[in-house]
């Protein structure tokens, strides 16, 4: 599951948290290239890739292939391009602290603010992240039960909270690691599944090739599908965790790059086979669409049970900044019953950071409980925050630390990527408000 989300997000220890503070000092990576790119596999694969279908039925099969080869050849660009920038304040200066994180070249570009804008916009989108995951839980669980209980799609997210509280009370990432890859492989059989069913309706003689069209003829449609498209390329964060990990620095390109072939590939295949298996009947979470037959019914559980211990996981990252925030602020360093004098805490001072976390999720759950859609709230946060830290600020902090050197075409790229990218922004953010 993604990561999403950022997201990033379903990490083990060896791949640090993007968002927190390292230290100094260039350390080298252990992971091997296998290693590496099932951890890049692992960081951009998640819920996300189950709307696609949704999205090649709103913009059409040929206009979803295009929009999902496009999102996936410019987030890797624009993950190398913030590995030049990197690689250009390390030659500038090898005796500085080592830009190890997003958050740390915001700074080196646009000091302070830098730093802030970066780092919100990752917070935020690793709280979309865990609102798509609590959606999802509840529209699935919803379908699944509403036949035998009179309980609302919102009951059904609020049900799983408490099991949520408890679970964002563990600090070790380590202890709900296995989870990801317990919901990686369902989401390998939901794929699976849905192409086992497409490969029957088309045996059956159950569908017509000619009544699934190529283009939509809808022009809000491609930016709405354009904005899953981006939403299932997240984990930008994690760019120089991943490339700091692994062993052979210098191969990272390439595995990169044979990474994001292997996941085009999957995602366009799997878009086009699940629109072509339901047409305009595919709903903005592709197993809605399956059989209740026992199988089914056995992957959407397993998805939703994965999800309920991988959410953690994605929320991870927004308890370290609040409760970084929280330690910092003045209160809680001065009040003799919350903290030490070495600014360790006290039982009452962990007591307010297990409080915070508890709200966190409660406020998660209700924000969830009044989106309307899986897919329409993926394309929103793909079109606006996904995009914004995929595209805009990779594009300007390369321009701002390398534009001097850059010639005339790569200086116009950079701008295309950034004027685009707000469009984009913009756009989509419109047409996901206003519907398709």
């Amino acid at each position: 599951m993604r990561r999403e989300e950022g997201g990033e997000n379903h990490m083990s220890n060896e791949i640090e948290n993007p968002l927190l503070p390292k230290s100094s000092g260039r350390v080298t990576g252990t992971a091997s290239a296998a290693q590496t790119l099932g951890n890049i596999i692992v960081s951009i694969v998640g819920t996300g890739v189950l709307g696609l279908p949704f999205a090649f039925r709103v913009a059409g099969w040929l206009a979803g292939c295009l929009g999902v080869m496009i999102a996936g050849l410019s987030t890797y660009y624009c993950m190398l391009l913030l590995i030049q920038c990197r690689d250009k304040l390390v030659s500038e200066d090898t005796s500085s602290t080592e830009t190890k994180t997003y958050g740390d070249l915001g700074y080196k570009c646009m000091g302070k603010a830098g730093r802030f804008l970066t780092e919100f916009l990752i917070f935020t989108s690793q709280c979309g992240g865990s609102v798509a995951y609590l959606v999802f839980i509840g529209q699935n669980l919803f379908s699944i039960f509403k036949s035998y209980t009179s309980l609302t799609y919102r009951s059904f997210i609020f049900l799983v909270v408490p099991v949520q509280i408890l679970l964002s009370w563990i600090n070790s990432l380590s202890a709900l690691a296995p989870f990801s890859i317990f919901a990686d492989i369902c989401n390998v059989l939901a794929m699976t599944l849905v192409v086992k069913e497409d490969v029957q309706k088309i045996l059956g003689g159950e569908f017509s090739f000619s009544d699934r069209k190529a283009v939509s003829s809808n022009i809000r449609g491609l930016p709405f599908a354009g904005g899953m498209a981006v939403f299932c390329f997240e984990g930008f964060g994690m760019t120089f965790a991943l490339e700091s990990s692994m062993r052979e620095r210098g191969r990272f390109s390439k595995l990169l790059a044979q990474a994001f072939t292997g996941i085009t590939l999957v995602y366009v295949t799997f878009g086009f086979f699940g629109f072509m298996a339901y047409g305009d009947d595919t709903k903005d979470i592709v197993t809605l669409n399956l059989p209740k037959d026992w199988s089914s019914i056995a992957v959407q559980m397993g998805l939703c049970v994965a999800l309920i211990f991988t959410f953690p996981i994605m929320v991870h990252p927004v308890h370290e900044i609040i409760e970084g925030s929280l330690k910092k602020s003045s209160f809680f360093q001065t009040h003799p019953c919350i903290s030490y004098d070495n600014n360790s805490t006290t039982r009452l001072g962990k007591f307010m950071i297990y409080i915070s976390r508890a709200i966190l999720v409660v406020a998660l759950a209700a924000i969830a409980s009044f989106i309307p859609g899986f897919g329409a709230f993926t394309s929103l946060v793909g079109s606006t925050l996904c995009a914004l830290v995929s595209f805009v600020l990779p594009a300007l902090y390369h321009l701002i630390l390398l534009g001097s050197s850059l010639n005339f075409w790569q200086r116009s790229l950079d701008v295309c990527i950034l004027l685009c990218g707000l469009l984009f922004a913009v756009n989509g953010t419109y047409n996901s408000i206003v519907g398709v």
